[in-house]
C-alpha cells in the first residue's frame, strides 16, 4: 500500500508517475519499502512511501523511518570539512601529515607490481575529491583492494577511527596523490583529519555544526532504544565485494544484518565515508540547505561564495569518465561533495542537467540537487547491490511529469 503526505504541497500539475514507478518495484518484490521526497525551493512537490519496513512480516513503514544511508554520509562530512575551512580550522592545501605523521611515508603500488615512494603528500583537497590514491575493498580490478579486505579496513565497525587510520597508513596507495581519481575511503581519512584539527570527535562536530542548526534530530552514528523499532530492514548482499564480477546475482529480498561493520548502538562508532543513520525528512533538510546555504530560519550554514566554490568540478579531463569498479559515470565530474554533471551530451539519463549534483548510498539511497531549477530530492530504501536503477527511474518519471 502507498502512503501519501497529507500536508499541503505545491501544485504544479504533476501526475502520479513517481508513485507508479515505486509501486511497481514493490509489487515485483525488487524492494521492500521505498520513500521519496522532492521539493522546489523548499516546498514539497512530491512525497510518498510504498511497501513495507519488513517484506516478510508485512510491517508498515513507520513515521520517521530510519535508514542506513551508507555513502550519503560522505557529503555531510565533506560539508563539515568545508565549514571548518571557512572558519580557518584547516585549508584545502593542507597536507594530512600536518595532522597525522603516520601518513608521511606512503608507498604507491602500481598494477604491474612496481612500487614507488609517493612523490607528493596527500592534501585535504585530494581527500574531498577522491584523488588521494586510496581505494575500497570492493573495487574490481584495483590492485590494492585485496589488502583492504585482508586488513578489514571497512569491515570492522568495532575498530576505533584512529586505529583504522593506523592500519590504513601502512597499506599502499593505488596511484600518486593527485594523479587520478578513485572512489575510496578518503572521506574516512578526512573525518580523522577533522578530529585531529579540532581535537573533537566527529559526531560532536556534526551535531554542533550541521545537525543542530538544521534540526536534524534523527541523524547519528548511534541509535537509541526508541529508534530501533523504526529502523528499516536491510536486504541484498552482506558486502559489496561478494558481488559476482562476471554476472549479475539474483535480485532477492534476502535480509541482512550488517551490525559487525555498521553497528547500531555503539557509542564509539564513527566514520566519514559511511555509518550515519537518518530519516528522509532529516536528510531533506541537509539537501535543501545545499541550494542556498541556509537553514529554514535563515541562518547561514555555508556562504554563497563557499557554495559556488564547492559545487564546481575538480577532476581533470584525463581522469574522466569516472568509474566505480566496472560502473562508469559518463558526463559527471566530481566537486567537493560528490558527483556533478558537466557534460549532458555524455549523460545516460534524459533528466540530466548541467550543474546537477548529488550522491548515493550502498543500500540504494539517493539524493540530488538541481540548482538551476531549485529542485532537490531524496529517495530512501534498503537494498545493497541492487540490479535496478530505482532512483534513475523515479527521477526520470518526475522530470517527465513537470
Amino acid at each position: 500500500m502507498c502512503l501519501k503526505d497529507r500536508r499541503k504541497v505545491l501544485r504544479v500539475g504533476m501526475n502520479n508517475t513517481v508513485q507508479i514507478i515505486a509501486q511497481q518495484y514493490i509489487e515485483e518484490k525488487k524492494f521492500s519499502g521505498i520513500e521519496w521526497r522532492i521539493e522546489k525551493a523548499g516546498q514539497v512537490l512530491n512525497f510518498g512511501a510504498c511497501g513495507f519496513a519488513n517484506a516478510a512480516k508485512k510491517t508498515k513503514i513507520p513515521e520517521q523511518a530510519i535508514y542506513r544511508i551508507f555513502s550519503m554520509t560522505k557529503p555531510i562530512v565533506s560539508v563539515l570539512a568545508i565549514m571548518l575551512i571557512e572558519r580557518g580550522k584547516l585549508h584545502l592545501y593542507d597536507t594530512i601529515t600536518s595532522f597525522d605523521n603516520r601518513f608521511k611515508n606512503m608507498i604507491v603500488l602500481f598494477p604491474n607490481g612496481v612500487m614507488e615512494q609517493a612523490k607528493t603528500r596527500i592534501s585535504v583537497e585530494n581527500l574531498l575529491t577522491h584523488q588521494a590514491g586510496f581505494s575500497y575493498d570492493f573495487l574490481l580490478g584495483c590492485q590494492i583492494a585485496a589488502y583492504y579486505r585482508e586488513s578489514e579496513i571497512s569491515a570492522d565497525g568495532n575498530r576505533d577511527l584512529d586505529d583504522m587510520m593506523g592500519v590504513l597508513s601502512e597499506l599502499p596507495l593505488a596511484f600518486h596523490p593527485g594523479d587520478d581519481w578513485r572512489y575510496s575511503v578518503a572521506t574516512d581519512v578526512l573525518a580523522h583529519i577533522l578530529e585531529r584539527a579540532t581535537d573533537r570527535r566527529l559526531d560532536e562536530l556534526l551535531k554542533s555544526y550541521i545537525f543542530d542548526p538544521l534540526g536534524m534530530t534523527e541523524t547519528s552514528f548511534c541509535l537509541n532504544d526508541a529508534q530501533l523499532s523504526r529502523l528499516m530492514t536491510l536486504y541484498g548482499r552482506q558486502t559489496l565485494y561478494e558481488l559476482p564480477p562476471l554476472r549479475r546475482f539474483k535480485h532477492l529480498l534476502v535480509e541482512q544484518d550488517p551490525n559487525i561493520s555498521h553497528p547500531t548502538q555503539s557509542s564509539n562508532f564513527r566514520r566519514g565515508g559511511f555509518g550515519l543513520y537518518s530519516t528522509i525528512s532529516d536528510y531533506s533538510k541537509f539537501v535543501r540547505m545545499l541550494l542556498n546555504g541556509k537553514n529554514l530560519d535563515g541562518q547561514v550554514i555555508l556562504s554563497t561564495n563557499t557554495l559556488r566554490m564547492m559545487h564546481g568540478n575538480r577532476v581533470p579531463l584525463h581522469s574522466l569518465p569516472l568509474r566505480i569498479g566496472d560502473s562508469p559515470l559518463p558526463g559527471y565530474g566530481w566537486n567537493l561533495s560528490g558527483r556533478v554533471m558537466i557534460d549532458t551530451t555524455k549523460a545516460l539519463s534524459p533528466h540530466a542537467t548541467v550543474n546537477e549534483f548529488g550522491w548515493a548510498g550502498a543500500a540504494s539511497t539517493f539524493y540530488w540537487v538541481d540548482p538551476d531549477k531549485q529542485i532537490t530530492g531524496v529517495i530512501m530504501t534498503q537494498f545493497i547491490g541492487s540490479n535496478y536503477l530505482l532512483a534513475d527511474d523515479m527521477i526520470t518519471a518526475f522530470y517527465a511529469s513537470l
